[in-house]
């Protein structure tokens, strides 16, 4: 049997596992398009609009990204609200309280 035959057989056999994966390459290529970039900053907004409407919170900022989130807040020495803003992140965004951090607005800011 010759490298031909092989090569032939061998695409037989594997035809439609190769198909799929060229087909997923391709799909992977195609562009995300601008509404995926015009989402980008949505959840941090309507996370961080939330945290300002629950009570002893006040002012807030947020930031989310793949490690984490970070919540920057009037309310954050208090710990029944740091406890609610762990909950309500964890619950947003599925991180643990391991990666939430929660930090004392500057009275400035």
């Amino acid at each position: 049997m010759g490298l031909n035959e092989k090569m032939k057989s061998l695409f037989e056999k594997f035809k439609l596992p190769l198909l799929v994966l060229i087909l997923g390459i391709f799909l992977m290529m195609l562009p995300g398009g601008s509404q995926k970039e015009n989402h980008a900053q949505e959840p941090e907004y309507s996370l961080q609009e939330l945290l300002c409407r629950t009570r002893g919170v006040g002012d807030a900022r947020v930031l989310i990204s793949e490690n984490g989130a970070v919540i920057v807040c009037e309310g954050a020495e208090d710990p029944r609200v740091r406890l609610d803003i762990i909950r309500a992140v964890g619950s947003y965004t599925g991180f643990g309280s391991d990666r939430i951090t929660i930090l004392k607005l500057a009275d400035n800011a």
